[in-house]
């Protein structure tokens, strides 16, 4: 092998996008890390032209000196298929029973369910680049893009089992009489629908918000399951809201799952999942050592908060946070504004009471702080083993916009039967 074509897979992930006058491909690592993962399942025909020609970016960028040609980028890549170890905490299961894709993956919850269920992934998109590098730490794939660009839409692989999508509900209004798939144009579900359209897979697994149910008057459901239905051809049960704290873990989280089966499969009915019942409390998922100090509230900040509620208790339109009591569960996390400050803790482990300097006058006696990102991670279900390698601002946003895995995967379960019975 000649010097110029040794170069791993950390330095290919590493590069910039733009490399001297050449800019490489946004779509480049993501197809490099989706060949290497899949180069025994048959799906590594869909990446290989797009990960060559980022290899030979990588080349050139490691060695100016030489003209890296594509057949030395293909000799590369195949170097490294050939010494390659997938080093990341959640590998994909070395024999899997099915395929899956991952659209609107964040940062994995539903790769993390679907692969606990034997599954493997040969497909993921997520446009938000912190989330993207959670999920790489992860899982060793660098997400897709943007899916509703054509350019990221390429690169889907045909002949997958199931796709699973929780994809963000902006309002869109029903403009058209029919409320079907034109009517849907414009949306980020009408991507899911085109993918669907495409790609039939056996079956799919949508995830949304409860408000989902009520959204302008049950029409935006109606017109989503009239695609589904109607326009694709599926068999799709009626959608079922499930709330977190029913699965294991101690948070009051509600979101609407929706199932459908290929209309050749011939399914006729589908049960959801029991609920498991399972009693978990806050003191479940508590950090086990004392937090850092910077996750208490300071006396100034926490009057303030105090102030605020009570100031707009009476229209509804405070803050509206807690203090969760060890045996009690969390309001759901959210990202963004207040989400942070939404579940609030006793703790008084913390042995420095002093005033500290990066947060304004002294920190509270009675030892109320804020969840940390570890403990919003217990929350949504994920292992310890979890990387959280974002900041702390990034971690809560990603976990506030993540699924239940638990949830998740006991819904997923039943479909999975339902799958393997019909092979």
């Amino acid at each position: 092998m000649k010097k110029k074509e040794k170069i791993s897979f950390e330095e290919i992930c590493g590069i910039p996008y733009k490399i001297r006058a050449l800019k490489a491909s946004d779509n480049g690592k993501a197809a490099f890390t989706h060949y290497v993962h899949n180069s025994k399942n048959g799906v590594a025909q869909f990446f290989k032209d797009e990960a060559t020609k980022h290899v030979k970016y990588a080349l050139e960028n490691k060695f100016p000196e030489n003209e890296a040609t594509l057949k030395v980028a293909e000799n590369a890549l195949q170097y490294i298929l050939f010494n390659y170890q997938n080093d990341v905490p959640f590998p994909a299961p070395e024999n899997p029973k099915f395929k899956f894709i991952d659209l609107f993956a964040g940062i994995g919850g539903f790769r993390l369910a679907m692969q606990n269920l034997g599954g493997k992934c040969v497909y993921t998109s997520e446009w938000d680049e912190k989330a993207q590098i959670t999920y790489k730490a992860n899982f060793g794939d660098v997400p897709f893009g943007d899916i509703t660009k054509e350019e990221t839409k390429k690169f889907i692989p045909n002949d997958f089992d199931v796709l699973c999508a929780g994809f963000p509900c902006q309002a869109f209004s029903i403009a058209g009489k029919r409320g079907g798939f034109e009517d849907t144009r414009g949306t980020l579900f009408f991507e899911v629908a085109e993918v669907i359209k495409r790609k039939q897979p056996k079956a799919i697994f949508l995830e949304n918000v409860k408000g989902l149910l009520s959204h302008d008057r049950g029409k935006t459901l109606k017109t989503i399951l009239n695609v589904l239905r109607n326009d694709l051809g599926y068999f799709v049960p009626d959608p079922k809201v499930f709330n977190a704290k029913d699965f294991g873990v101690p948070q009051n989280r509600e979101r609407i799952f929706i199932v459908g089966f290929r209309g050749d499969i011939n399914i006729e009915n589908f049960k959801y999942p029991e609920l498991t019942n399972k009693k978990v409390t806050f003191d479940n998922v508590k950090e086990e050592k004392e937090v850092s100090v910077k996750f208490y509230l300071s006396n100034t900040y926490l009057n303030t908060l105090i102030k605020h509620k009570e100031r707009h208790k009476s229209k509804g339109n405070g803050f509206g946070y807690e203090i969760i009591p060890d045996n009690g569960i969390a309001n759901a996390v959210v990202c963004g504004g207040m989400g942070r400050e939404r579940n609030l803790v006793y703790d008084n482990r913390l042995t420095n009471f002093n005033p500290i300097t990066h947060i304004k006058g002294e920190v509270n006696r009675q030892g109320i702080r804020k969840m940390t990102p570890r403990e919003w991670a217990r929350l949504q279900g994920y292992p310890d083993e979890f990387k959280i390698i974002v900041s702390d601002a990034s971690a809560y946003k990603q976990f506030g916009n993540s699924v239940a895995v638990p949830a998740i995967q006991a819904t997923a379960a039943e479909i999975i039967k339902i799958i393997l019975g019909n092979q």
